[in-house]
């Protein structure tokens, strides 16, 4: 029988020791999402030499680490200097730049087939840029409804985009 590593006291642990370093609810919940996929890809790699908990904290604070240097760069390369995106687009080449527009087209026919209500908050976090706060104050909502909704059109989003590219490449072949 398989042991199930991921109980409930574990993931509100797991949870807590990522609240206790980041600040921000909604980069809370992008870096422990990031944690449990990432803990979940290499749950084959788990040795047994230090606590589940433990190995948890270690991949945590490899995703905090990640989050806020991607943060960073993004912050400083594209809002303060938005020439830059421009650049680094010419400066991949023709191939680079239609496969970035391929990508965009891909998310668009995905986020189409969602519901409203997660393209709504799809849209209002990364088109618009609001903080789960001002979505929830928006649509008169509390936080706690929005990032559940919110992790959940994530997570239906992610299935609507590879199964868009599975349908697409099914129906090219055949």
């Amino acid at each position: 029988m398989k042991k199930n590593f991921f109980d409930k006291k574990i993931i509100l642990r797991l949870k807590k020791f990522i609240t206790n370093r980041v600040s921000s609810p909604e980069d809370i919940e992008e870096i422990f999402q990031d944690t449990l996929i990432s803990a979940s890809e290499c749950l084959e790699l788990y040795s047994g030499r230090s606590s589940f908990f433990t190995w948890l904290c270690g991949i945590a604070k490899h995703e905090i680490a990640d989050f806020y240097r991607k943060k960073k760069i993004k912050t400083i390369l594209f809002s303060r200097l938005p020439w830059l995106e421009n650049l680094a687009a010419e400066a991949l080449g023709p191939e680079q730049v239609l496969l970035r527009k391929e990508a965009i087209k891909k998310a668009r026919r995905a986020l189409a087939s969602l519901s409203e209500g997660y393209q709504q908050v799809l849209r209002l976090k990364y088109y618009q840029g609001l903080s789960v706060r001002e979505i929830a104050k928006q649509l008169n909502e509390t936080v706690k409804a929005i990032e559940s909704r919110l992790s959940r059109a994530r997570k239906t989003f992610a299935k609507a985009f590879i199964t868009n590219d599975l349908e697409r490449g099914l129906s090219s072949s055949g």
